[in-house]
């Protein structure tokens, strides 16, 4: 599967960018586990898209979308144990915003690859028979010597009266936005100058088969040091994990985080990305379905949680963000 340790992903990284030369990589949430393609076109047991490129050998349509369904929930008494230890390190000061998830048992009509082929997001990735994913998150885009961030935080049901007005207004969900975007433009200001926030909390649709929602993002941008701004093992994996799915401050958020969730996230909130040889483009590795040594099925999903944050919203939100893309 051309895994590669990160230290080794971090040097492939530098010189083929520095080359110019096109690959595609990745990085599960603890980069334990990382990948390198660099033929990226050649199909085998890492299949990638992003923004309609990819690897995906060409197929005949399928007759119907693979189904989703929750074959087991994680019930909430269990949740709430997971939330209070994430809360407690909240009193405790060790964080101000932490992103707790949990995985749901679920049952798909089709493979991993029918997922993958069906669903409809601009970031896509298959491992093997292991991992599907349909992210809407980029990550980073560096192009020349400008680097750009676009973190997601906060959702609604698209489907609710006044649904856009509601989601902009909602002081939580503003707080946990602008949270997000302190701590990537504080990334960001490690590697590059003149960052900036050029916009803030822009609202994007994201259609489900369930239902469509609405979705705040911002675009963060800095400029990189012309020398530097193809190093890109050096330029992006000190970012890892991203802010928009730990918390803030990160590393004692991180910490917090392993010693709440019930379950390791393994590739759910890594990283993948490609560079063309001009333009690299990554995205962060939410929406996706993962299958566990013993051969369940598990679709990971979680959100921001605050120390005003209740309980039962949070666990009712989480579950809803249980579904495949149309």
């Amino acid at each position: 599967m051309n895994l590669v340790s990160v230290e080794e992903l971090r040097r492939l990284m530098n010189l083929l960018g520095r080359r110019g030369t096109p690959f595609v990589w990745g990085a599960d949430y603890t980069c334990s586990r990382c990948f390198l393609l660099d033929a990226p076109f050649r199909s085998g047991k890492i299949l990638w898209e992003i923004n309609g490129v990819g690897n995906s050998p060409a197929a005949s349509v399928l007759d119907s979308a693979p189904e989703l369904n929750v074959k087991q929930a994680l019930d909430f008494e269990q949740y709430a144990a997971m939330f209070a230890t994430l809360r407690g390190g909240l009193l405790r000061g060790d964080s101000f915003l932490a992103n707790l998830t949990v995985p749901t048992e679920v049952e798909c009509s089709g493979s991993l690859l029918d997922v993958f082929r069906h669903s409809s997001a601009p970031f896509k990735l298959l491992i093997d028979d292991e991992f599907v994913c349909f992210s809407p998150e980029p990550f980073v885009t560096i192009e020349g010597q400008t680097i750009s961030t676009f973190p997601m935080k906060g959702t609604i049901d698209a489907t609710l009266p006044d649904a856009e007005r509601r989601l902009m207004d909602d002081y939580k969900e503003t707080c946990e936005h602008f949270t997000i975007v302190d701590l990537m433009r504080n990334d960001l200001n490690m590697i590059a100058r003149e960052v900036s926030v050029p916009r803030l909390r822009y609202v994007e649709s994201i259609a489900t088969t369930t239902r469509p929602i609405l979705q705040t993002s911002s675009e963060i941008r800095g400029v990189l040091p012309a020398e530097r701004a193809r190093d890109f093992g050096d330029i992006i994996l000190p970012m890892l994990p991203a802010g928009s799915i730990t918390g803030a401050p990160k590393p004692a958020t991180v910490d917090l985080i392993g010693r709440s969730e019930i379950a390791p996230r393994g590739w759910y909130t890594g990283v993948f990305g490609y560079f063309d040889g001009r333009v690299m483009r990554s995205a962060v590795m939410i929406r996706c379905i993962q299958r566990s040594p013993d051969r369940r099925l598990f679709f990971h999903s979680g959100g921001g949680v605050t120390v005003n944050s209740d309980c039962r919203e949070e666990y009712e939100e989480l579950l809803t963000k249980v579904y495949l893309t149309k």
